[in-house]
């Protein structure tokens, strides 16, 4: 049984970033990974052409900006190289290969107690946690719908975290299911390697430039959200044109309402909205049933595919292994509070990346401060309470900054 002030699950870019403040205000930590890396999903279930569609300045992790030189909008590779670097500067180091198989409040010891399994020894490790974080993302599995037939369809169907390159599609008829970020960037891809690409497209979205978006993020620092997304609605239509003649409908809230209040982000446009306008990529309705080939859509219509890729986003598996967790998360593993106020719930317990906002969330700093508040009223740690005040006062000054100017978008083109 090891016992430890806080336990952090996962190891991506909001478990990185944890653990970061944690070594700023000197509160010990483990920090747990079931993969053999740090941020896996960036390392291992991305498609090569990715990038971060937000400007840098939106984009970086707590107490590190990227390099001087680096692009705007970072490529994959040098978004990986960026979180090595923190890994390295921050000396974090995470426990790989260890899954967490359950947690669960303890009221007599008041902690948490945190059973994982070492997957290369098949050992078990025990830990208890006066506070537990839980940074295992929202896009631990890959979401893969339930279509009539598809488990006899005799071509290629994979999840987008299997794609990587259209290089193999060439001269194929390929069907993309989802039109994020994602699924709009593979369809790009596809056809501009040659496969005769399809893409399903049934709820509304908004289609901006990264441009757009940066604008917006911009002057939401200084006006209300639905000025800008005024603006930015009208500058879109300028752009793009009709989309609804092509099978591309907006939804009624703005993009970055849309964004704060649900979650779901806009499109940034690759030149994907131009060869659908050119007919190069064909807009479907939703998929009623599969039989060998044949894909049927709502409206009858069928056509005939050698490959289907999905890209139907992702679910969290928290609830999987954490019991006790319903003060902060709901049935899908997501939090049941509405951002800012999502990342804590009860007994210790807190959330990181969960907020459906990407790496835009500004809430790293506030978590942190307030594990620190408590570790000082239960003497977990060896600081005054005028040392902590000031503490206190810099890092709410910072975070509320922070929060407040950042709060309501995300930074990556994964559907969350």
């Amino acid at each position: 049984m090891e016992e430890v002030v806080v336990l952090i699950v996962g190891a991506g870019p909001a478990g990185l970033a944890t653990a970061a403040c944690l070594n700023q205000l000197s509160i010990p930590y483990v920090i747990l990974e079931r993969e053999d890396c740090s941020a896996s999903l960036w390392r291992n279930r991305a498609y090569d052409r990715l990038k971060l569609h937000l400007a840098k300045e939106f984009c970086k992790l707590p107490y590190m900006s990227y390099p001087v030189d680096a692009p705007t909008y970072i490529p994959k590779n040098q978004f990986v190289k960026y979180l090595d670097d923190y890994v390295e500067h921050f000396n974090i180091q995470p426990k790989y290969h260890t899954a967490v198989e359950s947690s669960a409040y303890d009221k007599d010891e008041k902690c948490w107690s945190i059973v994982a399994r070492d997957v290369t020894k098949c050992t078990s490790i025990s830990y208890m946690a006066k506070f537990l974080v839980v940074a295992s993302g929202e896009n631990s599995v890959a979401n893969i719908p339930m279509i009539p037939g598809l488990e006899d369809f005799p071509g290629v169907a994979i999840h987008s975290s299997s794609y990587k390159s259209g290089t193999q599609y060439s001269g194929k008829n390929v069907l993309v299911v989802g039109c994020g970020n994602s699924g709009m960037e593979i369809a790009y891809d596809l056809a501009s390697h040659g496969a005769n690409t399809s893409i399903v497209i049934r709820s509304p979205i908004h289609v901006m430039t990264k441009e757009l978006i940066r604008l917006g993020m911009t002057l939401a620092q200084y006006l209300p959200l639905k000025v800008v997304d005024s603006l930015l609605v009208m500058m879109s239509n300028f752009i793009f044109g009709d989309l609804s003649r092509h099978g591309i409908t907006s939804p009624k809230m703005g993009p970055l309402v849309l964004k704060s209040e649900t979650g779901r982000s806009a499109v940034i446009d690759v030149g994907t909205a131009g060869l659908i306008k050119k007919g190069v990529i064909k807009v479907l309705g939703g998929i009623t049933k599969i039989i060998g080939k044949t894909i049927e859509f709502e409206g009858g219509s069928e056509s005939s595919f050698d490959a289907i890729v999905f890209s139907t986003g992702y679910k969290s598996t928290a609830n999987n292994w954490l019991k006790d967790g319903e003060s902060m998360l709901n049935s899908d593993g997501l939090p049941t509070k509405e951002f800012p106020n999502h990342w804590k719930g009860g007994n210790g317990l807190y959330c990181a990346g969960l907020a459906r906002r990407g790496l835009a969330d500004g809430h790293f700093i506030s978590l942190n401060h307030n594990i620190q508040y408590n570790c000082l009223k239960s003497n977990q740690l060896d600081i005054t309470h005028k040392e902590l005040k000031g503490r206190r006062n810099t890092l709410f000054l910072f975070s509320s900054i922070r929060s407040n100017r950042k709060q309501n978008f995300s930074s990556t083109n994964k559907e969350n």
